[in-house]
């Protein structure tokens, strides 16, 4: 069978990699996909825009595609599932209606205050002044986050006030975030350590995947601006356990039966942002599609066809998973400026890695040097390196050996990924 992935970052690089040693498939299509994904055995780059839905369904009806796997958030909300479900294809990833729970924050916050899904306390404001206002009546520490997409960056912890408000300025006056920002939530912060928790849903069939911890922050020791994600790593062990029992038990099944109950048909990723509290898990945020970074440090772990089971939950059944007991560590390479301004094309060459079998650079914002030997930067988010080993610290280690080995123009990366979990 054939399958076509849209998307051309470096989750879909790792679900391209993945796929592409399934023994179901013939070729894994990608659209727009990546020069790098280009290079993958059995893969093949179409040059169709993920925001051009007739020109997708066309290909992928030409193309005679048995599964359609959708990878970043914005075409799923635009309603592409819908499109192509009209068109007879099969698809992984959830409606437009369903994909409000990442799209909207508020309606999010509604369904989950309506069906005691455990999340912090909130208000939901289209005017700025109304905003400020319950901000100044609530202190700081406080969230603020743009209702709606923002590519991960529409969100600020404030430790102050002032902060607080600034950011309410920034979405609804400036409108950093375009119309993602014209209205926002403002939430408690919750106290604790996060934890990525994603499933695989059909319906109320709710398959959970290994967890990782993901570093929103783009500088070393947790400071900086929130970005899409700087490294992360899987599993988490300090947070595994009795904990993951009660998130499944108490967020993932219940919000999967309340999509059901609202008659919102959900077949995709659950994917729950968690903050584990000292009154248990709570969730910062739902998303609806495989999570990034996270997915390039849990895919190697996965010693399952993937494609099999995503077609075995979406036909009811119960899927075989498999994982490797190895840890996995990936750190990204971004771009100088990141998550703000920064300067594309910018030539560099890829250090050798140890091992193909267990290091693997997976692709976020390149092209190839067309110029000369390498490649190009081409977005904030450039490159993850991902290394497995028998324990977390050894695939940090594995993972830094390699990015020292060379300078890295007009990147830069965290030191610290998973050192925080090293000392639990």
């Amino acid at each position: 069978m054939n399958v076509l992935i849209v998307g051309g970052g470096g989750r879909e690089h790792a679900l391209a990699w993945k796929m592409a040693d399934s023994d179901v498939i013939d070729e894994v299509l990608i659209a727009p996909g990546s020069d790098a994904m280009g290079q993958i055995m059995d893969c093949r780059v179409l040059d169709v825009a993920e925001e051009d839905q007739e020109a997708l369904v066309q290909t992928a009806q030409d193309e005679e595609v048995e599964l359609v796997i959708i990878g970043p958030e914005a075409p799923l909300a635009a309603g592409l599932t819908d499109r192509m479900q009209q068109a007879g294809l099969r698809v992984f990833g959830p409606t437009a209606e369903a994909a409000r729970l990442e799209s909207s924050k508020q309606f999010a916050k509604e369904i989950m205050h309506k069906y005691n899904i455990p999340t912090g306390a909130y208000a939901a404001f289209t005017d700025a002044e109304e905003a400020k206002a319950y901000i100044r009546e609530q202190g700081a520490p406080i969230v603020v986050k743009a209702d709606g997409l923002a590519a991960g960056k529409g969100v600020t912890v404030a430790a102050t006030m002032d902060e607080a408000i600034e950011a309410v300025d920034a979405a609804m006056t400036e409108k950093a975030f375009g119309e993602a920002g014209s209205s926002v939530v403002v939430e408690e912060y919750l106290e604790g350590e996060e934890l990525s928790f994603m499933a695989l849903v059909h319906g109320t069939s709710v398959v959970p995947l290994v967890t990782a911890q993901d570093h929103k922050r783009a500088f070393d020791g947790g400071t900086g601006p929130n970005t899409g994600g700087m490294g992360a790593y899987s599993p988490v062990p300090h947070l595994d356990g009795a904990w993951l029992e009660q998130a499944e038990k108490t967020i993932l099944r219940p919000m999967a039966e309340a999509l059901e109950q609202e008659g919102i048909a959900f077949t995709g990723v659950l994917y729950a942002g968690l903050m584990i509290t000292e009154e248990g898990p709570k969730v910062i945020e739902f998303n609806v599609r495989f999570g990034d970074p996270e997915t390039q440090v849990i895919l190697p772990r996965l010693e399952s066809d993937l494609v099999q089971v995503l077609l075995d939950v979406m036909d009811g059944k119960e899927p075989e998973l498999q994982w490797s007991s190895n840890a996995c560590a990936g750190v990204v390479l971004a771009s100088e400026g990141y998550p703000g301004t920064y300067e594309k094309g910018i030539p560099f060459t890829m250090p050798m890695t140890r091992s193909d079998e267990i290091q693997q650079f997976f692709h976020a914002g390149t092209t190839v040097n067309s110029e000369e030997v390498g490649w190009k930067t081409k977005g904030g988010r450039v490159l993850l390196l991902a290394s497995q080993a028998p324990t977390l610290q050894e695939a940090l280690q594995m993972t830094y050996d390699v990015l020292r080995q060379k300078d890295w123009p007009g990147m830069f990366y965290r030191q610290d990924i998973g050192q925080r979990a090293l000392k639990k």
